[in-house]
């Protein structure tokens, strides 16, 4: 229904997400934290897709929590996703954020909690918590300082001053700019090209990617080969060297 507070959308192995409360800013309630959660759930547990994009309806990503909503009594928390049904687990898939307008406080712990983000210029993103005396408590504080510089990512979080997105390209937080009103069309351009390839390897290495960082050298080498291990064995990697040996495209079947 168009006025269900999140829209999906299948696409050639893609999952299109959609925040859809315009006129709220995609404010983060209940019903909008379930509906991210249902859509990852699908996601994940659908064999025919294998990247998801999420994007925010009208002129923007996400202003973050709904205050009025919370004030009221509601709380945009789903089990163990936590807040808006995705930043304590978002995806075991790939997920791209694409980014119009603006993406703060919460909406831009929303897009960190995506893999990957793509963003039109015009874009500002920002966690503005500390100017009402709150703080950006849903994932913000530990991914920013990941992805930026620290003295960066301490001048964002005490200031709440938000940067634009050109900025946050060429600091690394975003992998691709476009043209204003371009962003889901590059991040399904992205989405697509990364769908194209065996998606056990895919889920293997976001896996290894995003548990590394506290891995010794000697852990490394021995998680990864747990992780590794059944993805070189499988189905799809002979596949994988048969077809670039018949200079043809794989056809994946996921085991």
């Amino acid at each position: 229904m168009p006025d269900d507070p999140v829209l999906t959308e299948r696409r050639d192995g893609v999952l299109l997400v959609t925040l859809n409360r315009p006129d709220a800013r995609n404010a983060v309630n209940t019903a909008l934290a379930e509906g991210i959660a249902a859509a990852l759930d699908d996601l994940d547990a659908d064999a025919h897709l294998t990247v998801g994009v999420l994007t925010g309806a009208g002129k923007g990503f996400s202003a973050g929590m709904d205050l009025k909503a919370f004030v009221a009594g509601e709380r945009p928390w789903v089990g163990d996703r936590g807040f808006a049904g995705i930043v304590q687990r978002s995806a075991r898939k790939p997920l791209i954020a694409a980014v119009e307008g603006f993406a703060m406080a919460g909406g831009l712990e929303i897009a960190l909690a995506c893999d990957l983000v793509v963003a039109s210029r015009e874009a500002r993103l920002g966690i503005p918590e500390v100017k009402r005396s709150l703080v950006a408590a849903a994932g913000a504080l530990r991914r920013l300082p990941q992805r930026l510089p620290l003295n960066v990512a301490m001048e964002m979080a005490l200031s709440g001053d938000p940067i634009s997105a050109e900025r946050a390209h060429a600091l690394g937080l975003v992998n691709r700019v476009t043209d204003p009103g371009r962003a889901v069309d590059a991040a399904l351009e992205l989405a697509a090209a990364i769908a194209r390839n065996g998606p056990l390897a895919l889920d293997a290495t976001k896996e290894i990617l995003l548990r590394q960082a506290d891995w010794t050298e000697a852990e490394f080498w021995r998680e990864q080969g747990e992780i590794v291990a059944p993805v070189m064995s499988s189905e799809d990697a002979r596949e994988g060297a048969t077809a670039f040996s018949e200079k043809r495209d794989p056809v994946w079947k996921g085991r």
